[in-house]
């Protein structure tokens, strides 16, 4: 059976706070970005840190977690058969045919490319549909979420990219 890769999770759950660090920082949109949701250095001062990045962390471990079931293809094809009987108990024909297939197409589509792609249309045809609609209903503006978008759907093809890439 294929099993999470808890430490390339926990790599890949690091790529957020990275880019975040780079895109809404100085060298890229920290300016534009603090405009357009009403920030200034002052207002900035005072938050806990260390919350903040401890929980954006564990949400990205999350959705690092969950990412590898899009941009690995193998796992659909194991949670088809997961309920057929003996499947979990690796007794079944189903398992059986299982490992047949992980051992002739187990490593298809198993790259750095192929995982960037996926991660790139989740942020396009996910994360682009939410904060747009959320953009809208808050009267934020265009600006606002090309910079978002930017960010997830960037950071989101490095997550797949890694997850995809990794073994298994």
């Amino acid at each position: 059976m294929i099993e999470f890769n808890l430490v390339t999770t926990a790599v890949a759950a690091i790529i957020p706070l990275v880019m975040g660090f780079l895109w809404y920082g100085p060298m890229l949109f920290k300016k534009a970005w603090m405009k357009e949701v009403g920030f200034n250095d002052d207002s900035m001062k005072g938050a806990n840190m260390a919350l903040i990045f401890g929980l954006s962390y564990v949400l990205s471990f999350l959705m690092a977690f969950i990412l590898q079931t899009v941009v690995i293809h193998q796992f659909g094809v194991q949670s088809v058969l997961f309920g057929e009987p003996g499947f979990a108990e690796s007794t079944g024909e189903a398992f059986t045919y299982f490992q047949d297939f992980m051992t002739t197409y187990g490593d298809r589509f198993r790259s750095f490319g192929h995982g960037a792609l996926h991660g790139t249309m989740v942020g396009l045809f996910i994360a682009l549909p939410i904060m747009g609609t959320n953009a809208m209903f808050e009267r934020k503006s265009f600006k606002y979420v090309l910079i978002n978008v930017g960010y997830w759907t960037i950071t989101l093809a490095l997550m797949g990219g890694i997850l995809c890439q990794t073994a298994f």
